[in-house]
């Protein structure tokens, strides 16, 4: 198969990763792949691991530039012929869908979140085929788009178990680390992703301050970057971190590529985003490592996270229940962590998943044709 996948750009994020894996797998697996994007920092993963790279637009919500833009990409997917196109956000999906009213090659969307519901939005579910990251979001587009169950497939986002291993971590680089943030003897509890307000680390960091009583060791990392239109809200986290008098308990460390290696040196992960639609990867990739995960929840949502035996599910915002439940852990560390993974959610799993969806739409096509 010829695979297209289409989104904004490759930079920090869970869609982004995604996408480089499965560039990586299908390439593995004798597939084409290709993946088109507005530039990025991953950029050139794509091609080192053996597919190719097309740098076009499809990042803009310039509505002025929305209908050259809709033509080139026509042009470029008649030039490419793929089996399948593979939108995986709202703006390559419009553009996607529009640039191949003509040509109509067998589309797929994932719907990644629990996006606000208007037109904008449900553009993700016109795909022939609708992939979902949880049963949560299945429910939340059936709601309110009127989706066909029939077309809908959730595929949990799978982790790398051969990079998320506790025998494959980067020791040097953990002993640089430790020794840069001057970490040695101290209780590390990491929260990871890029500083974004859905990520709420006024909580982590309030939560940080209380657990400190108990716990005077204890540091919390925040690592991930920030966008340039987020840079205010960066500054906000440090003087509150200074208010809280956690100033030197607080460390930013910026974007880190050793992700595996940070959930190796760290004693408990915390997610403490706001909108749980799915279960992050930061829960899965952390519980592959061997540690510990404190996260909040959605209703509905398939938790992987169970209290005591591999973490805690804690209340969106609250900053007692986050800061009680470190304390437990640090009283009561669960073990054989990385055995509460569920198979499904293995990048593996993703993987085969992933295709049965394209075979399954290209046999269905054919049948019709």
């Amino acid at each position: 198969m010829k695979i297209v996948q289409l989104l904004p750009e490759l930079n920090e994020g869970g869609v982004e990763r995604g996408t480089v894996e499965l560039n990586r797998e299908f390439v593995k697996l004798g597939h084409e792949s290709v993946v088109i994007s507005n530039g990025g920092k991953q950029v050139e993963a794509i091609n080192l691991d053996g597919g190719k790279y097309i740098k076009f637009d499809i990042a803009s919500k310039n509505p002025f530039t929305a209908i050259s833009r809709v033509y080139g990409l026509r042009k470029l997917l008649k030039e490419l012929n793929p089996d399948v196109i593979h939108a995986r956000s709202r703006v390559p999906a419009w553009l996607t869908y529009l640039a191949n009213k003509t040509l109509h090659i067998p589309f797929v969307t994932t719907v990644h979140g629990l996006n606000s519901v208007n037109k904008y939005s449900q553009i993700m579910t016109k795909g022939d085929k609708v992939i979902c990251v949880s049963e949560v979001v299945r429910d939340y587009i059936i709601k309110n788009y009127n989706v066909d169950k029939r077309k809908i497939t959730v595929i949990q986002r799978g982790v790398d178990t051969d990079l998320f291993n506790s025998s494959n971590v980067d020791f040097d680089f953990i002993h640089k680390f430790k020794k840069q943030f001057n970490l040695d003897g101290k209780f590390i509890v990491s929260s990871i992703g890029r500083i974004t307000w859905l990520k709420d680390y006024e909580t982590f960091i309030k939560s940080i301050a209380i657990a400190k009583k108990d716990i005077p060791n204890i540091v919390g990392l925040i690592v991930g970057g920030y966008r340039d239109d987020k840079k205010e809200y960066f500054e906000s986290l440090k003087e509150l971190a200074i208010k809280e008098n956690v100033e030197n308990n607080i460390i930013f460390t910026g974007s880190i590529s050793k992700i595996a290696e940070i959930y190796y040196l760290s004693d408990i992960l915390v997610n403490a985003s706001l909108k749980m639609g799915n279960v992050g990867r930061t829960v899965s990739e952390s519980l592959a490592m061997g540690t510990p995960v404190i996260a909040t929840t959605f209703e509905g949502l398939n938790n992987i996270i169970k209290d005591g035996i591999n973490g805690y599910v804690i209340e969106n915002k609250n900053i007692d229940d986050l800061s009680s439940k470190i304390i437990k852990l640090f009283k009561n560390m669960p073990s054989n962590i990385q055995d509460t993974l569920p198979t499904d959610f293995t990048l593996k799993a993703m993987t085969q998943s992933t295709i049965s969806v394209y075979e399954n739409l290209l046999n269905s096509k054919k049948s019709l044709s």
